[in-house]
């Protein structure tokens, strides 16, 4: 096996699942993450407890993109969380909410999609790593995916205040 996941990576990999799970059951259930109801707190819990989980994980032994990556996301989390509350914003709270717990999904597919491809199938992956064609075609598709959803979410949410 090429890149063997250690006990921290695997733990790592369960608790990163658990924030995909809630975010796609929120956006069934309510069309968006939102942070105040029960799967947008377990999406909150799941994604805190994924990026702490990074802190073990380096291949180079020091910070990486990787851990950026999820200090950026949870600095995205917490400023959507208090978008709605912000006066001056007015109505655009809950738009930049709704787009920005959007971005903080995508953000969590993007090592999640690179890692997955670069790893599986075992002994043969799709991916050798980010640039690798696979990999950047994958990440085109998470991205038109968040346009496309986000899109979604920002006219739903119009609609329901029309």
């Amino acid at each position: 096996m090429p890149h063997p996941l250690s006990s921290l990576g695997a733990i790592h990999t369960v608790l990163s699942l658990i924030p995909i799970v809630a975010g796609l059951l929120a956006f069934v259930r309510h069309g968006r993450i939102d942070p105040a109801s029960g799967p947008g707190k377990v999406y909150w819990a799941g994604m805190v407890a994924s990026v702490v989980t990074t802190v073990g994980l380096s291949s180079t032994g020091g910070f990486n993109p990787g851990h950026a990556l999820g200090l950026l996301t949870l600095l995205v989390m917490a400023c959507a969380t208090v978008a709605p509350r912000i006066a001056f914003l007015g109505r655009a709270g809950a738009y930049l909410q709704v787009g920005l717990m959007s971005f903080s999904f995508m953000l969590l597919l993007v090592p999640g999609t690179n890692e997955t491809l670069s790893r599986l199938p075992v002994g043969h992956p799709i991916g050798h790593g980010p640039d690798s064609p696979p990999v950047k075609l994958a990440l085109a598709c998470v991205f038109a995916l968040f346009l496309l959803g986000t899109g979604y979410q920002m006219l739903r949410l119009r609609r329901s205040r029309a």
